[in-house]
């Protein structure tokens, strides 16, 4: 969805690193590589931030450049619930991180799709996605950026989030 999103605001989007790690390095992954993974995430969305930032490229016709948003695939969020499922304990550079970085909105993707297989993705069944989503819900209620629930098929998730996004540029 962030790629769509990017298109259709004619933005950028930084890529969860996550998947080009475990791609890399497999699936066999350790409390360790989580560390190495979330501090990765974050270099490429600074590195992201100073390409937009002064990026020239034209924003939306009638939007300013301050106007245009940068689309983030995942953040320290995920990777405390990831920690914590798995570890039953999250890296404390995480939990700063959490504290430290700002976001305008967060995009809760619900777990009412099929989930669809790919060499990387774990826990298939609904169960597991259920629990893991109340996680993620959990630290959204509980934190103070705001934050949807995206559901839907694909199309209606989109509609949703660029409604979401249309209404934080407004305010």
């Amino acid at each position: 969805m962030c790629a769509q999103l990017a298109a259709h605001y004619r933005s950028t989007w930084v890529p969860e690193y996550a998947r080009e790690h475990l791609l890399t390095n497999g699936n066999d992954y350790t409390y360790d590589d989580l560390l190495l993974i979330a501090q990765k995430q974050i270099e490429l969305e600074e590195q992201a931030m100073q390409q937009f930032i002064s990026s020239t490229s034209a924003p939306l016709p009638g939007a300013s450049q301050e106007n245009v948003p940068l689309f983030i695939d995942t953040d320290m969020y995920v990777m405390k619930v990831w920690c914590e499922y798995v570890f039953k304990k999250c890296h404390p550079w995480i939990l700063n991180q959490l504290v430290n970085r700002k976001y305008d909105l967060y995009l809760l993707c619900n777990v009412d799709i099929a989930w669809i297989k790919d060499e990387l993705r774990e826990y298939p069944d609904l169960d597991t996605r259920a629990k893991l989503y109340h996680h993620y819900k959990d630290a959204m209620v509980n934190q103070s950026t705001p934050w949807i629930d995206v559901s839907g098929d694909y199309e209606q998730r989109l509609k949703v989030a660029i409604s979401a996004v249309d209404k934080l540029l407004l305010d």
